[in-house]
């Protein structure tokens, strides 16, 4: 007998066609039944990808959660006698990472670590807020009057000019490269005025105050001479506090000229010989051959990006006030 079976033909309908699946009863049931495992079968599928990226997501803002604790600046672990070092680079404002009080927060750090030998602020800083500078040019000599056995000196890069230099001036040495950009002892206010344009576009200046002075800078609207009066009060008040903060800084070793304070500025070399700075040299060198402490630790604070959105939002706020008052002013020590 053969293993094979060969199934029975179906019987035909009574109108003689072939018997299908429609004809056999129960078919729509049969048929619903394959239609609702294939949904659930997708609705798992579905199901399955989204659990995929929502790990995926969690992994992520994980290590964005990381990268914020690791990156945010806090204390630096050492080990041995070290240079420590902190980096002032770019324009010195509250939105920048050359503010004052990451660069303060890391010159504190470097200068409580029992192990540090001196420290060193590398300089590369065209200059900025005149306030934001003094605050860094204050906090230099508390420390430096705080830790008298630990030297401070600046080391500069492609520049250290106007603010750069105002906070720079409080170190016990200053080093350049015989290149660098030094000095630019001045202030300036800068802004623009439309009103001509306005004139001549038939555009009319609708302010309204409570205040005589209130509209002072605005720069839709003519200047007074009352303005520029007050104005170069104000400059001459902060240039007059920049030059007392040089004088204080650099001592006896300063060799004024009639040009030293009008904002020019000169080369690493001519700055050693008009005792804005004491000798040439990079961070390595200081390290090595003065602090005899070849290992550099930076210090320099971080910025993580949650405290990035937050400065930028805080700044942003505080601009609108000013700009509210001053639109077309900005104060710089450049």
């Amino acid at each position: 007998m053969s293993d094979n079976l060969t199934p029975e033909p179906k019987e035909p309908t009574l109108s003689g066609r072939p018997r299908t699946p429609a004809d056999e009863p129960g078919w729509e049931r049969a048929a619903l039944e394959r239609i609702a495992l294939a949904a659930i079968t997708e609705q798992r599928a579905a199901r399955r990808w989204r659990i995929f990226f929502r790990f995926v997501l969690l992994i992520v803002f994980a290590l964005v959660v990381w990268g914020a604790v690791s990156f945010s600046g806090e204390r630096v672990a050492t080990s041995g006698r070290h240079t420590a070092m902190v980096t002032l680079d770019g324009e010195i404002a509250t939105d920048t990472s050359a503010n004052a009080e990451d660069i303060n927060t890391a010159l504190d750090s470097a200068f409580e670590d029992s192990d540090t030998a001196g420290v060193i602020l590398y300089c590369n800083s065209p200059g900025g807020s005149p306030v934001q500078a003094g605050i860094i040019n204050s906090e230099i000599r508390r420390l430096r009057g705080k830790y008298p056995s630990i030297p401070l000196y600046v080391v500069v890069g492609d520049m250290c000019a106007s603010g750069g230099y105002y906070a720079a001036a409080a170190a016990d040495k200053i080093y350049v490269d015989k290149a660098s950009i030094v000095g630019s002892i001045g202030v300036l206010m800068e802004g623009f005025g439309f009103t001509g344009l306005m004139d001549k576009l038939g555009i009319q200046r609708r302010l309204h105050t409570s205040g005589e002075n209130k509209g002072f800078f605005d720069p839709f609207s003519p200047e007074t001479p009352k303005m520029d009066e007050h104005a170069q009060q104000m400059l001459d008040q902060i240039h007059a506090q920049f030059i007392d903060a040089v004088r204080q800084g650099r001592g006896k070793r300063l060799h004024e000229t009639p040009d030293m304070f009008s904002g020019l500025f000169w080369t690493g070399q001519k700055s050693v010989e008009l005792g804005l700075a004491d000798g040439f040299g990079d961070a390595d060198y200081v390290a090595r051959e003065i602090f005899k402490a070849p290992d550099i630790v930076d210090y320099t604070v971080k910025e993580s990006i949650t405290d990035r959105v937050a400065r930028k939002f805080g700044a942003a706020v505080g601009a609108g006030a000013v700009r509210a008052m001053a639109l077309g002013a900005k104060l710089n020590v450049h």
